[in-house]
């Protein structure tokens, strides 16, 4: 059975390649976009499969609407994919005031928002599936990432919190968390804070640290993100990229090593 799918953050990227990767096989979806210009490609090629709909996500009444909007023209939602977002790239000292809360009001805000509205309506279906796009730097940590890094952080505590308070209304959250990968995520829709020279050096090694096999390929990520959708018993963290897996493991083994050095310490400070 072909389902409907809302996805944030379609103009580009990750949710245009999804969005193409659904109506393909015969899904429908709701697309949104700051510019719904961007969409008409997949209006003409996929016609009334697609409800384009204008959303700026750091408006919450706006993603109430919008959810809504969906909701009314297609009857039914089957699954949530929070996409919509971008990388603030510099280090933490060189970040302005604006450029933290735009970076935290889009990446965090924006999902907590189309979160909350898609949730009375998977509460009233008895189903429904929130997909989440944090990243593996929601897991561990890079330089000159650190606003992106937080960002992630916060949607991932939000969002493993959210899967223990509605599983028991049959709603399915999942974390797709990807490593690196040739979208303009790092180009046109990145944005770079005022350098300070003394972390040049930091840039320079992080610049240098990275080769063409660390950046994945986005077209073939779809099956990946289609199996999941189809999945009966989604995993809540869906690691992306043959980078995420090893990275992640090692950090883990390393904190993990670090608490265990210290749990006499901590275990001490309990007091009793």
């Amino acid at each position: 059975m072909s389902k409907t799918i809302i996805i944030t953050g379609a103009s580009r990227g990750f949710g245009k390649i999804w969005a193409k990767a659904l109506l393909k096989r015969g899904d429908k979806v709701a697309a949104t976009a700051r510019n719904i210009a961007h969409l008409n490609d997949l209006v003409e090629e996929f016609g009334d499969a697609v409800f384009p709909i204008q959303l700026d996500v750091n408006d919450r009444t706006a993603c109430f609407e919008a959810v809504n909007q969906a909701k009314a023209h297609f009857g039914h939602i089957d699954g949530l994919i929070n996409n919509a977002g971008f990388g603030l790239f510099g280090a933490i000292e060189e970040t302005t005031e604006e450029q933290a809360r735009a970076q935290m009001e889009t990446n965090f805000f924006g999902v907590l928002w189309v979160t909350q509205a898609i949730l009375p309506i998977f509460r009233a279906q008895q189903s429904g599936h929130i997909i989440q796009v944090s990243s593996f730097l929601g897991l561990v940590t890079l330089p000159v990432l650190g606003l992106y890094n937080a960002s992630k952080y916060a949607v991932n505590g939000l969002t493993e919190t959210l899967a223990a308070e509605v599983a028991g209304f049959g709603i399915k959250v999942s974390l797709i968390e990807p490593n690196g990968f040739s979208t303009d995520w790092s180009g046109a829709s990145a944005f770079q804070t005022e350098p300070n020279e003394v972390y040049a050096p930091i840039k320079k090694a992080f610049a240098e640290g990275a080769t063409p096999d660390s950046w994945g390929n986005p077209e073939a990520t779809a099956p990946a993100v289609l199996a999941l959708i189809d999945s009966e018993n989604p995993p809540l963290h869906f690691l992306l990229g043959k980078i995420a897996y090893p990275g992640v493991k090692q950090v883990y083994a390393d904190r993990l090593a670090q608490f265990e050095e210290w749990k006499e310490v901590s275990a001490n400070a309990h007091g009793h």
